[in-house]
């Protein structure tokens, strides 16, 4: 005698979501890479694509701040300032003079957040230029968010007091993430690649909770992975809310 399977239910990944919203991503971008096949990036299309998946508001930077023109591209995303949005600044390491002027610019206008692209404008960690950015943005009180290997980025910020964000801090390179912070209080850490089955319990268990942002990097990368990681966490639900957004206010807002 065999036991017949009843028909296939469909993957429902917003059943695991639960009511989970996220109030604030810290890792959004307008715009479209030159160089590389993807989405326009126009700010219509991705503040829908993040209300599509619950999410309420984004700290968006312009990748034409960080490719073509930070001033200008700066002002693009000022322009669009309001609940939905929480406009970061881009400067170019490239341009460390020029960034210079421009973070205190950003300071004086109120921005409390500059983001930096170091992949993408070809500078590595050892460069001068980013001490240099990094000096100042922390000596300014804005708060930074980094791309870059975690495991070389860390550096330059070490010992004079910032407040980063490291955007790109893989499961893999997440033990060198946590000895660094934890000599580091203003280093924090975005989920975007924290996908393995244990490394937002264990990132909150060595820091604490309000050391981890949520961060989705769209509309580049799917913004449900990390969502559903989160919602599936093993955090309390207080730490979970905290992630979701209410450490990102803490610190952009």
């Amino acid at each position: 005698m065999t036991i017949e399977d009843g028909p296939a239910m469909p993957f429902d990944p917003w059943r695991l979501a639960g009511g989970l919203e996220v109030t604030l991503d810290v890792d959004v971008l307008f715009g479209a890479y030159p160089d590389r096949a993807g989405p326009p990036g126009t700010p219509d299309a991705v503040l829908r694509l993040l209300a599509e998946h619950r999410i309420r508001a984004a700290a968006a930077a312009s990748l034409r701040a960080a490719l073509f023109d930070m001033r200008s591209g700066n002002q693009e995303t000022f322009g669009l300032a309001g609940d939905a949005v929480v406009p970061v600044g881009v400067v170019d390491l490239r341009d460390p003079i020029g960034s210079a002027r421009e973070l205190d610019r950003l300071a004086a206008a109120g921005v409390r957040a500059v983001r930096l692209f170091p992949e993408e404008q070809g500078v590595e960690a050892g460069f001068p230029s980013v001490r240099h950015v990094a000096g100042r943005a922390a000596a300014l009180g804005l708060t930074v968010l980094t791309g870059g290997d975690v495991r070389r980025f860390w550096q330059p910020f070490a010992g004079i007091g910032a407040t980063v964000v490291f955007l790109d801090t893989h499961f893999y390179h997440l033990g060198d993430f946590l000895v660094a912070a934890a000599d580091e209080p203003g280093f924090h850490t975005s989920t975007r690649l924290l996908n393995s089955p244990d490394a937002l319990e264990l990132a909150a268990a060595e820091l604490g909770a309000d050391r981890l942002l949520y961060g989705s990097r769209a509309p580049h990368h799917e913004p449900l992975v990390p969502l559903l990681r989160l919602a599936t966490s093993g955090l309390e639900p207080d730490e979970i809310a905290a992630v979701a957004g209410g450490n990102a206010r803490r610190l952009l807002k």
